[in-house]
């Protein structure tokens, strides 16, 4: 059975695919946003809605009579969580976003603490949701999620919620596009790239039409729970360099480095953490039935004609102003840099 769907944030990455899939599934969708903006891709009865979440009167308006589901993008605290349950006698039950940034390892390392000496975390492979969460608060990012999830988690029995645990999320739209660090190497015409640990650090990607496949199949089975949100397969950063230069026909060259960035702003992709984190996604199997719905491989070229596209004639840092933010701490692009030690070693 489908019913009637609220989606929280559809105008972002996720959100577009997943009020694709409820749309798709039968649900009668209503996407909000605080654009209030459509999606060309979206089957036609999808409705908008123009709503700031922030504003819970204007969401419970939006809401009407209910929902009976209510899936939330942009929830990322213990305040978003509250808030729904607020609203609870007009939500049948909820599917939220949460992040694998909640986990620690049995040493208490998380992603807080990697810039730590010996902080990196180093997780059970494969990491399955059993595993430790970081202490719920309102301090990094990673504790406002694992306040979220406790809040939802506790009021299970007014609303039942399944929160997805979310890896590296890709695809288009994406805020933070890991694959920027290879793409705009090569439109740059750079022939060669540096990768720490040799290459091999892995951390686990999922794109958003994956998240919206474990979205529909939760929304069709109400639970309280939480699940990791993973592709089929986490491919290393070496693989996912070469991936991209195939698909952008590039043939450069790249130099692998044992152990961590030899300089800073020097092989220090997205992906450089010395420990893997591969999420264990048998359980999202188990109980949802979860088949992912693309691959990595299969996706990217849509990625990369994507990224191609928002970079010709634009400033990447206006394209993409959460990148730049984080770059501005450990530039992705430093080539003078990493010529300076290309040259000094010889490679």
């Amino acid at each position: 059975m489908t019913g009637t769907a609220f989606v929280i944030g559809a105008s972002g990455q996720i959100g577009r695919q997943a009020v694709r899939a409820l749309a798709e599934d039968g649900w009668e969708v209503t996407a909000a946003s605080r654009g209030g903006g459509s999606d060309p891709d979206w089957p036609q009865g999808v409705r908008t809605a123009r709503v700031d979440r922030a504003d819970t009167g204007a969401l419970a308006a939006a809401l009407g009579d209910g929902a009976d589901v209510l899936l939330d993008c942009v929830a990322y605290d213990g305040a978003h969580a509250d808030q729904l349950v607020s609203l609870a006698d007009r939500i049948g039950s909820a599917v939220v976003i949460s992040s694998a940034a909640v986990y620690q390892d049995e040493k208490g390392r998380n992603f807080d603490t990697q810039e730590e000496p010996d902080g990196f975390p180093q997780y059970p492979v494969p990491l399955p949701e059993t595993c430790g969460t970081v202490t719920p608060g309102p301090a990094t990012y990673g504790t406002r999620k694992a306040e979220l999830e406790q809040a939802l988690l506790a009021a299970g029995d007014r609303l039942p919620s399944t929160l997805l645990r979310a890896g590296a999320i890709h695809g288009r739209f994406s805020p933070l596009p890991r694959e920027l660090y290879f793409v705009k190497r090569v439109v740059d015409g750079r022939e060669v790239k540096v990768l720490s640990y040799g290459g091999e650090t892995r951390f686990h990607p999922v794109h958003a039409a994956n998240i919206a496949e474990l979205v529909r199949l939760a929304a069709r089975r109400p639970g309280s729970r939480v699940l990791n949100a993973g592709d089929p397969v986490a491919f290393s950063a070496a693989r996912i360099a070469a991936a991209v230069d195939e698909v952008m026909g590039h043939t450069g060259r790249t130099v692998l480095v044992d152990g961590p960035p030899p300089a800073p702003t020097v092989g220090e992709s997205p992906w450089s953490v010395p420990y893997p984190m591969v999420l264990d996604m048998s359980a999202a199997e188990r109980e949802l039935g979860y088949r992912a719905v693309t691959s990595y491989e299969e996706a990217l070229p849509a990625t990369v004609e994507w990224l191609v596209d928002t970079l010709r004639g634009a400033d990447w840092r206006e394209a993409f102003p959460l990148v730049a933010r984080i770059s501005d701490q450990g530039d992705w692009f430093d080539y003078p840099a990493e010529d300076a030690w290309l040259a000094a070693t010889g490679h």
